[in-house]
């Protein structure tokens, strides 16, 4: 507690000193997403030219997060607490982000973001930085200047972009441009090293791109379980978006995406578990020993696909001036290297056991957020959410490759989880937000004897939000 307490004092120090240099600065970054309320509904950078380049830059900003929950849950022991960790009415852990953005040279940038405290990781964490290039004037080729008029290529260890629902969600103290308080129930998100290529040009969008296929750098081969011939090798993620996007007056707007990703091997794939920062539903249905670093993602379904994904994601986007529709239907499709047969018992004194390679498990989820902004500025705003996750879930898998008893490819049962949400918030300013939500989530269909057999939560939680 003493640590956590001297981390909030830090972080407190770091926002103000951060918010000092901030407020000195002039001028703005190319291509770039405000991170206050100019940054709702923004999804790729455009290639509208609308800042002139006037020398090298350093913007400085920060995301700052305090929450307040009052959270209830139970599962099949119909008894709210039994088994299941004590909850009250409490303050989680704040969040802080610190940006970092660079303008190198004209049309080109650097971002940076860094975790300054998350529920998953409560000391400094670097998210990761990348380039962005929308010109290329330092070639010094008219050919190349006229083709990079609707080219953009981002490279860096980065937030990929498959799909869109990840320009919307809460990702640690940055949790400005969600209208609710937490991400979908399967949270399509990762940081990985590659590339992504863009072109664009009235309102059509195309990207391709490949990643390394890993939350963090390797130059191994795969996973090292006893010997060479065990383990997940690992292979590139290829991924790609394709999209209309189309303004009509002065605030009506359509958008449609398709997006697609596929990765063959992994030795530790993280599409639905990339994230570092944590849930804000805080603690429910974990059990009463939950730590906040061990039990950071509370509310949300991983499928587990570690080995092997291919996910496909349409992303509907429709405002006409205060109305608004984003939704979300993904299917995604994998195993684990248990299920691949990748890890086996491994010995040279008896004939090892054998695991046979698996068929894919298969989730499906749809999402639908319904909101309504007004004001002079459509400073506030009411929501309702709709999200539901239902696939082939895999219990009781086990991995000790030093005895054949301690691996099992586990039991493969077919799960569902529901949630609704009712929102509401008020940007005080165009970088202060207060939220509210009242949220009830429903698991089906779960084994007997798990923690999550017919569990339930409902209850609201609050936020206040800083983002310059």
């Amino acid at each position: 507690m003493k640590r956590l307490h001297i981390l909030s004092l830090a972080v407190t120090i770091a926002l103000l000193v951060t918010a000092q240099i901030a407020r000195a600065q002039r001028g703005e970054i190319q291509y770039f997403r405000p991170y206050d309320q100019r940054g709702l509904n923004v999804f790729e950078t455009s290639k509208n030219d609308t800042v002139k380049f006037d020398g090298f830059k350093v913007r400085l900003g920060a995301n700052f997060t305090q929450g307040y929950q009052n959270l209830k849950h139970s599962n099949a022991d119909k008894t709210p607490g039994q088994a299941l960790y004590y909850m009250k009415g409490g303050f989680p852990l704040a969040q802080a982000n610190l940006n970092i953005d660079v303008q190198i040279a004209d049309g080109v940038r650097v971002g940076l973001v860094s975790y300054m405290a998350s529920h998953h990781h409560n000391e400094f964490w670097v998210k990761g930085g990348y380039f962005q290039i929308d010109k290329v004037g330092f070639l010094n080729s008219a050919l190349m200047d006229k083709l990079w008029t609707n080219l953009t290529l981002k490279i860096g260890h980065m937030e990929i972009n498959y799909g869109d629902a990840h320009f919307r969600r809460s990702d640690g103290g940055n949790t400005f441009w969600n209208p609710f308080m937490e991400n979908n129930i399967m949270d399509a998100f990762t940081t990985e090293i590659g590339a992504e290529l863009y072109w664009q040009k009235n309102g059509m969008l195309l990207m391709a791109a490949a990643t390394n296929g890993e939350i963090q750098g390797s130059v191994a081969e795969r996973s090292i379980a006893g010997t060479d011939k065990n383990g997940s090798k690992r292979a590139p993620s290829i991924y790609g978006k394709i999209g209309y996007d189309k303004t009509f007056g002065e605030n009506n707007r359509v958008r449609i995406t398709g997006s697609f990703l596929t990765k063959k091997s992994s030795v530790n794939g993280t599409l639905y578990g990339g994230d570092r920062t944590g849930s804000n539903y805080q603690f429910v249905l974990e059990p009463t020993t939950a730590k906040v670093t061990d039990n950071a993602f509370s509310g949300r379904l991983n499928p587990n696909f570690k080995d092997n994904v291919t996910s496909f994601m349409i992303n509907p986007f429709v405002k006409l001036s205060g109305f608004e529709l984003f939704g979300t239907y993904e299917v995604a499709k994998g195993k684990n290297a248990v299920e691949s047969g990748e890890i086996q018992y491994n010995t040279t004194a008896i004939d090892p056991t054998k695991f046979d390679k698996q068929d894919d498990r298969k989730f499906t989820q749809l999402a639908v957020d319904l909101l309504y902004r007004f004001g002079a500025r459509e400073q506030y705003y009411l929501g309702a959410r709709y999200n539901q996750v239902k696939g082939e879930q895999v219990f009781g898998q086990t991995t000790n490759t030093a005895q054949a008893a301690g691996i099992s490819q586990g039991t493969r049962k077919d799960i569902s989880v529901d949630r609704t949400a009712f929102a509401a918030g008020w940007f005080v300013t165009p970088n202060i937000l207060v939220k509210g939500e009242y949220v009830t989530q429903k698991y089906n269909d779960f084994p007997t004897g798990n923690i999550l057999e017919d569990a339930k939560f409902s209850g609201f939680v609050l936020q206040g939000v800083i983002a310059f």
